[in-house]
């Protein structure tokens, strides 16, 4: 019977039951997620009345459903929230975190239709409807998220319209489903145009895989000059704007196929140009000195992720938001580099430093929007890297080794 329940998220039938029978009213299911080992799960649409397709990956925030929308690195994702209760203070456009929703559909258990906040400007459902994104209730979402826990991140879709559709045909349009590491997430999610934010402090050129806004503001709010270039700026371009300091953003989909990336990371080692790489830009620092990187079994999703400062044992609540980890077992061995940070969870490297030059990375998401701020210091170190190397000479940006590409 519990096996029935959750292949149907305990909808049961379209009817009011007996008297008697100790069962709720549940409505009809017009609904339904199908992942591709089999599971279907029938619920009620609640966004756009379009199907959605991708990968279906949980996260764990409590709060936090417009930023998780709109953070890029959710590119192709089915998004399920764990959180029973969804939507309930609305949605703000202040609270977007980059230009449009990203997630291919959203899974919640309870969507509330009548939020209340002083600030809302609409329901999360009409928000969806709006951005054409699909979305499905009365699921239960963390069965749904336990299940996840066994199989992993797998292929699947949310079909607002399943009617009379039958499983087996939901689970082979699953199957079909493309995941967002075989496709160009990346170039999906970043903006073409390079774009300037006033300030009177260091320039910091922001390489834009996927940047969240709350990234942009980190740095206007010590100061900064921003210039944002798009993920396949060429270095000498980068080199053209004479920046104080590099961060290379977080963003969806496999580093591995990067490769564009890895030249920018080198050359800025090599220039001694003060780095900081956020999520996927971790990812790609970890390339770019002989590591490499694997997919999670589940991804790092939410805003309760414990992780651990490797040099003062601080253990702080971290934001996060990848499906991909740098292996530990190949990275340098020894000399130059250090982990800095560790999950507490399953041990896995969540930031590295150089132990003499300015260069560092975190695998979390300093930024927080979702989550906690504990580790917004990281982007006064980030500064305290530019000041110190602002005083010390440094190599003339392409006067040794290869000419920058």
């Amino acid at each position: 019977m519990e096996r029935d329940d959750q292949r149907t998220g305990g909808l049961g039938a379209a009817h009011q039951p007996a008297a008697g029978t100790g069962r709720r009213y549940r409505p009809p299911a017009n609904a339904a997620v199908a992942l591709a080992d089999g599971l279907v799960i029938r619920g009620q649409s609640c966004g756009a009345e379009i199907d959605g397709e991708g990968e279906v990956v949980f996260t764990t925030t409590m709060v936090g459903y417009q930023e998780v929308s709109t953070d890029p690195s959710f590119r192709g994702q089915l998004v399920c929230m764990t959180y029973p209760l969804i939507g309930n203070y609305g949605v703000d456009p202040e609270q977007d975190e980059s230009r449009q929703p990203w997630i291919a559909g959203l899974i919640v258990r309870e969507l509330c239709e009548e939020p209340s906040h002083f600030r809302m400007q609409g329901t999360l459902g009409d928000y969806l409807r709006r951005y054409n994104i699909p979305a499905i209730k009365g699921i239960d979402t963390r069965a749904l998220t336990r299940h996840i826990r066994s199989v992993g991140d797998t292929r699947a879709v949310v079909v607002s319209n399943a009617g009379q559709r039958s499983d087996a045909e939901l689970v082979s349009r699953a199957r079909g489903a493309i995941l967002p590491e075989e496709r160009d997430v990346v170039g999906d999610v970043g903006d073409d145009q390079i774009r300037e934010i006033a300030g009177a402090g260091p320039h910091v050129v922001i390489v834009d895989c996927g940047v969240k806004r709350n990234i942009v503001r980190s740095l206007t709010r010590r100061g900064a000059r921003v210039t944002v270039v798009p993920c396949r700026t060429a270095y000498a371009d980068i080199v053209a704007l004479s920046p104080d300091g590099v961060v290379i953003s977080p963003g969806p989909g496999d580093p591995a196929n990067l490769d564009d990336g890895l030249d920018v990371v080198t050359n800025l080692m090599r220039d001694e140009t003060p780095f900081f790489g956020i999520c996927l830009g971790h990812q790609l620092l970890a390339r770019s000195i002989g590591a490499t990187t694997t997919k999670l079994k589940f991804g790092h999703r939410g805003a309760n992720h414990p992780v651990q400062d490797m040099e003062t044992g601080v253990v702080s609540i971290t934001s996060q938001n990848h499906g991909f980890q740098v292996v530990d077992e190949t990275l340098p061995s020894a000399g130059e580099w250090r982990v800095a940070f560790r999950n507490l969870n399953d041990g896995s490297v969540e930031g590295l430093v150089h132990r003499e030059l300015p260069f560092m990375s975190v695998q979390f998401h300093p930024e927080a929007a979702p989550g906690p701020w504990d580790n917004d210091r990281l982007f006064d170190r980030f500064f305290a890297h530019i000041a110190n190397s602002k005083s010390s000479p440094k190599p003339v940006p392409g006067a040794t080794g290869a000419e920058p590409s």
